[in-house]
């Protein structure tokens, strides 16, 4: 790397994680002060509160910010370069706008390949403990009773619950199908099902059973009580919010597969995420090339306006992921077509600025 390359890099990056960690702090003491009177009212020792609540929360609030941070690092370094004639006199020199763009390139992809880590292990792991916490202290109650329970369990096997009570792991007029074709093969009926933790099986109370052979013959069976192994958990019944955002990359695999196993309706929120944090390094590199392009001219309005038009089209950006994942989550959009859309209609932007604005 020449001199000039690294002058730039060091700028990039230190500037952007200044930022983050200015921005960071902000948020944090923000929900502290909305959280206090939580904290105080449920007695949460203060080691609690900062070992396991904040010091989870600087990475998830550090991801969630860390396109529009760079986005505005980029456009800050830049913008002031440009002030300071520096980088006319780096095109004066013979530079072409494409070698400028190297040294930010390299710090971009440097700070995609340590946010695809963060989002894919760490901050992962942080959110079990972060969200533990929000369970425990400032969400309160968070058994809800569900009604009418549909699920899928495996290729030919269906549950249905009329109601279900996750305080006592019971599922109440239980049914358990197995469907092959249009056939019906055999039918589990029960008036209360109970999970039992020692077992690991469930407790069927008052129960039936209608089976076929494969002559069509039909068999009744009938009992007061059942235990018996179902491939299926109250965890499964009881997904807390932002789930997704608590698996591993190796974890949310094997999850998208139980989904596929049971057709379940879930399954695009999960391969949404999979796939988003695969585009995250990418969305990294797009937004930092378009900053240089929206602020490698000197402005007649300062470097404030050219900040603030990058920090709007950061923001139009986030917009655009949050549009997308919940078009993939009603299944309009296949899940890689929605997380791929903003990177690729910002590539586009950037192309069309880079073809259309002076430098």
């Amino acid at each position: 790397m020449k001199l000039l390359d690294k002058y730039i890099l060091k700028n990039f990056l230190k500037t952007f994680f200044f930022t983050v960690l200015i921005f960071v702090i902000v948020v944090s003491v923000i929900d502290f002060t909305e959280n206090h009177d939580d904290f105080i009212e449920e007695k949460v020792p203060y080691s609690e509160i900062f070992g396991n609540y904040y010091l989870n929360f600087f990475p998830y609030i550090a991801n969630m910010l860390s396109p529009i941070m760079v986005f505005i690092a980029t456009v800050v370094v830049t913008a002031q370069m440009a002030a300071r004639t520096e980088i006319i006199a780096m095109f004066n020199s013979g530079m072409s706008f494409m070698r400028v763009l190297v040294p930010y390139i390299i710090g971009a992809t440097l700070i995609g390949g340590m946010t695809f880590y963060l989002i894919g292990w760490v901050i992962p792991d942080a959110n079990k403990v972060r969200l533990d916490f929000e369970d425990k202290y400032l969400r309160g109650n968070k058994y809800v009773d569900a009604f009418d329970v549909h699920v899928k369990i495996a290729p030919e096997q269906y549950i249905y619950m009329q109601s279900y009570n996750p305080v006592n792991e019971s599922g109440y007029d239980f049914t358990l199908e197995t469907v092959k074709g249009n056939r019906l093969y055999s039918k589990l009926k029960s008036k209360k099902a109970t999970f039992n933790q020692e077992l690991q099986a469930w407790h069927l109370e008052s129960y039936s059973t209608r089976w076929f052979d494969n002559q069509g013959k039909e068999f009744f069976k009938h009992g007061g009580q059942l235990d018996t192994i179902i491939p299926i958990t109250p965890a499964d019944f009881n997904m807390r919010p932002q789930l997704y955002s608590t698996l591993t990359m190796g974890e949310l695999d094997e999850y998208i597969t139980k989904l596929k196993d049971r057709g379940s309706e879930e399954l695009p929120v999960f391969v949404t995420e999979k796939t988003e944090r695969y585009t995250y390094p990418f969305a990294i590199v797009i937004l930092t090339i378009i900053g240089v392009i929206v602020s490698a001219r000197k402005s007649r309005q300062g470097t404030g306006f050219q900040i603030a038009f990058g920090f709007a089209l950061a923001i139009i950006y986030i917009l655009f992921v949050i549009l997308s994942r919940t078009i993939s989550q009603f299944g309009s959009v296949g899940p890689v077509t929605a997380a791929w859309t903003p990177n690729i209609i910002f590539t586009g932007i950037g192309y069309i600025m880079y073809k259309t604005l002076p430098r």
